[in-house]
C-alpha cells in the first residue's frame, strides 16, 4: 500500500477548461489531489476566486497538490524579468492566503523559447545565476511570511538542470520554506539514471513529485517524455526510495507525451489522466 498520494496535473487541454469540470473529471477517475497552474490559480484574479477553487476541490474529497507557478527567471529585459518575479510572489501569497501548502519554481533560460537568451551566447552562466538567486531571494521572503513552501524543480536547458545544479541551487537559496519538487525525467536526460540514490539524497528537502518518464538527450528534438514505463525511469527503484524516505506527500502526473496526445488521444485531457492512473497502478503491482 503506497503511502503517497496522487494528483493529475490541470495543464493539456484541462488548462482551457473551467475548474468545476477538471474537478469532475479527475475525481471520477480516482485521482486524490490535483496540480492546479496558474491558468486557473491566476495570482491577478480576486483572493475570493482562488479560495473558491481551493475549496471546490476539497469539496470534491481532493487535495491542491501544488501551484504550478513556473516562470523563466532569466532574461535580458528587466522589466519582463521583474514581471515574472512579482508574478511568483503574488502566487505565493495567494497560496498563502488560501492554505495551499506549496507553489512551484524553476529557474530558466526556457531552451523551448526561441526568444529566451542562451547561456553562454545571449548571457553568461554567471549573470544567469545572479538573477536565479536574486528571484529566489524575493521568494523565500515571500514563502517565510505566508508560511507556503517553494518547490523548485530542475528543468532540462537551464541553469537548474540536474541533481547537481540543483543541490547547487538549493544550497544557495538555502531556507526551510524552499524544498524540491523531485521530477525523475529531467535528471533521466543527463545522466542521472540511479533514481533510489538521487531520492536517498534529497530525503526530507523533497515536498512535491512529478511522475514523467524520459529517453533521449537534452536537446529539443532528441528527446521526449514518453508515457509512464516506456522511458528510462527505474520506476520500482523510485518508489521504493519514496517509501524508504517515508515520503507522504503527492506524486502528480505530468503528462508530457504530446504526439501521443494529439494523435492518439485527440487532445482529450481526461484520456490522459485516464491512462495515466492505469500506467501508475501497473507500475505499482510491477
Amino acid at each position: 500500500m503506497r503511502r503517497w498520494k496522487l494528483s493529475f496535473l490541470a495543464g493539456l487541454g484541462y488548462s482551457s477548461m473551467d475548474a468545476s469540470s477538471v474537478i469532475e473529471s479527475l475525481r471520477g477517475l480516482g485521482y486524490e489531489g490535483i496540480e492546479w497552474t496558474t491558468a486557473h490559480f491566476d495570482p491577478d484574479l480576486p483572493l475570493g476566486r482562488l479560495r473558491e477553487l481551493v475549496e471546490r476541490t476539497r469539496d470534491a474529497g481532493m487535495e491542491v497538490s501544488r501551484i504550478m507557478a513556473h516562470e523563466d527567471l532569466v532574461s535580458l529585459d528587466d522589466r519582463t524579468r521583474r514581471r515574472r518575479i512579482e508574478r511568483t510572489v503574488r502566487a505565493i501569497e495567494a497560496a498563502g492566503e488560501c492554505g495551499v501548502a506549496t507553489v512551484g519554481t524553476m529557474t530558466g533560460p526556457a531552451a523551448w523559447d526561441a526568444a529566451a537568451p542562451r547561456v553562454g551566447e545571449d548571457i553568461s552562466e554567471s549573470a544567469a545565476w545572479e538573477q536565479v538567486l536574486e528571484a529566489y531571494d524575493a521568494f523565500i521572503k515571500a514563502a517565510e511570511k505566508s508560511q507556503v513552501v517553494i518547490s523548485s524543480e530542475a528543468v532540462f536547458g537551464q541553469v537548474a538542470h540536474d541533481f547537481y545544479s540543483h543541490r547547487y541551487l538549493m544550497a544557495k537559496a538555502a531556507s526551510p520554506f524552499h524544498r524540491v519538487n523531485f521530477d525523475p525525467s529531467h535528471g533521466i536526460l543527463y545522466g542521472n539514471l540511479d533514481v533510489s540514490w538521487v531520492i536517498g539524497e534529497w530525503g526530507q528537502q523533497i515536498a512535491h513529485v512529478h511522475l514523467k518518464d524520459a529517453v533521449g538527450e537534452p536537446v529539443v528534438g532528441r528527446f521526449v517524455f514518453p508515457l509512464l514505463g516506456e522511458g528510462r525511469v527505474d520506476w520500482r527503484s523510485l518508489f521504493r526510495a519514496l517509501d524508504a524516505t517515508g515520503y507522504t506527500g503527492f506524486c502528480s502526473v505530468e503528462f508530457e507525451s504530446f504526439e501521443y496526445y494529439k494523435r492518439i488521444l485527440h487532445e482529450d485531457p481526461e484520456a490522459a489522466a485516464r491512462i495515466s492512473i492505469r500506467q501508475v497502478e501497473s507500475l505499482l503491482d510491477d
